[in-house]
């Protein structure tokens, strides 16, 4: 038994900020959005009371879709058309032109009172979003210089996620999420020297993380190695000296002697 405590050295936890943006266009390749400076997050859902001789037995809750407002000081050239603004010809723009759709990401500080703002951070990815800019204001110059606040509506549309009502917002967190899952999120999400950034499918990211179950092998440098797995089973230790390792990247070649190496990504799970 135990009983409750508060505000216990490194459980006071708060979030704050808003960085590293990406908007991913319809070809679900990412550009960096620099110049964001909020992203507001909306409520959408209803609740529905029920009565019965003067009593109420029931709240009944229908879930709405992602609503949200960006607000940014600059934008990627990129996301003009997607705010209904199309280049006829070089540097000449058709202004109030249909939006097109338009995903992005952006990143969230976690704090607590032992690390300050660097305790963690979260992910978030917003799908399939239409834009609806907000009035823009210009004013003459005077002795100091505000920047124009752009600042777009947002709504969303679903998209299907096997085991779960269709959804347009999902965030990973790194204080609790396997370290070398994010790594390979993060990879695909803001590239690599390899590949460019690239926004899976709801679907398809969910598959990935799902079956990922990777072998790490690290040599350390020093004749050792280290290796790890996030499914249970795969490293079992026997005693505090003897391990077993079921895994089909650990090949035995005699009673003394195997290879071991990582196993693979599920890449293709990406592609979807």
């Amino acid at each position: 038994m135990s009983t409750l405590e508060w505000d216990k050295i490194g459980d006071r936890i708060y979030e704050a900020g808003v960085s590293k943006g990406v908007l991913y266009t319809e070809d679900f390749f990412g550009v960096a959005w620099n110049g964001l400076t909020s992203i507001e997050e909306s409520s959408v859902n209803e609740v529905e009371e029920f009565f019965f001789d003067g009593v109420k037995y029931a709240d009944i809750v229908t879930v709405g879709d992602f609503r949200g407002t960006i607000r940014a000081i600059t934008y990627p050239d990129e996301f003009l058309e997607h705010e209904g603004s199309y280049e006829d010809q070089t540097g000449f723009f058709i202004m109030n032109q249909p939006p097109k759709k338009f995903s992005m990401a952006y990143r969230t500080q976690i704090g607590d009172d032992l690390s300050g703002s660097n305790s963690g951070y979260k992910i978030h990815i917003l799908y399939n979003l239409t834009a609806n800019p907000s009035n823009k204001s210009y004013e003459s110059l005077g002795s100091n210089v505000d920047p124009t606040l752009f600042e777009w509506e947002v709504s969303s549309v679903p998209e299907d996620i096997h085991g779960y009502r269709p959804a347009s917002h999902v965030v990973f967190n790194s204080r609790s999420m396997d370290p070398f899952l994010l790594k390979d999120i993060e990879d695909i999400l803001y590239g690599t020297e390899d590949n460019d950034p690239y926004l899976p499918s709801l679907q398809s990211l969910a598959t990935f993380i799902r079956k990922w179950n990777r072998l790490i092998v690290i040599d350390n440098g020093d004749g050792t190695w280290t290796a790890t797995s996030n499914v249970d089973g795969v490293i079992t230790m026997l005693d505090e000296t003897t391990f077993e390792i079921d895994s089909e990247t650990a090949v035995y070649l005699d009673a003394e002697t195997y290879t071991i190496e990582s196993s693979e990504k599920n890449e293709e799970d990406i592609w979807l």
